[in-house]
């Protein structure tokens, strides 16, 4: 679950904005840097990961410590709808959508390894 996790947090850092200067790493944030298409980040464990732009379509490339695994994700944007898939060195396999309506952001994922994982975002409420 914490590749689905980061992949999901990747996902909602698209829409939050970056600031153009990096700070000092501290527990559990992370240090980012980017250009007009590629965003990339690392934290004080030793995770990383990186979110580039062609069009509608966005690449993820990350590494999680804890598992000792590289990841990939490949995000493919129509209108309000976003479509996922990913896969990691273990072999794990994902696919997911993110659909907006209004202020809120569904989002659901299912990986090979039989987990389901569901998260709704709204501005004013936060995540659920």
């Amino acid at each position: 679950m914490k590749l689905l996790c980061l992949s999901a947090t990747a996902l909602l850092l698209l829409c939050l904005p970056v600031a153009a200067v990096a700070v000092p790493l501290s527990k559990g944030l992370a240090l980012c840097t980017r250009s007009a298409t590629l965003l990339a980040c690392g934290d004080a464990q030793g995770n990383y990961y990186s979110v580039r732009s062609e069009g509608s379509t966005t690449y993820l490339r990350g590494y999680e410590v804890q598992g000792r695994r590289l990841w990939t994700q490949t995000n493919s944007r129509y209108g309000q709808l976003t479509f996922y898939t990913g896969l990691a060195s273990d072999g794990e396999t994902w696919v997911g959508y993110s659909r907006k309506v209004g202020w809120t952001t569904f989002n659901r994922v299912s990986s090979s390894s039989g987990q389901r994982f569901n998260l709704h975002c709204n501005r004013l409420s936060g995540c659920q």
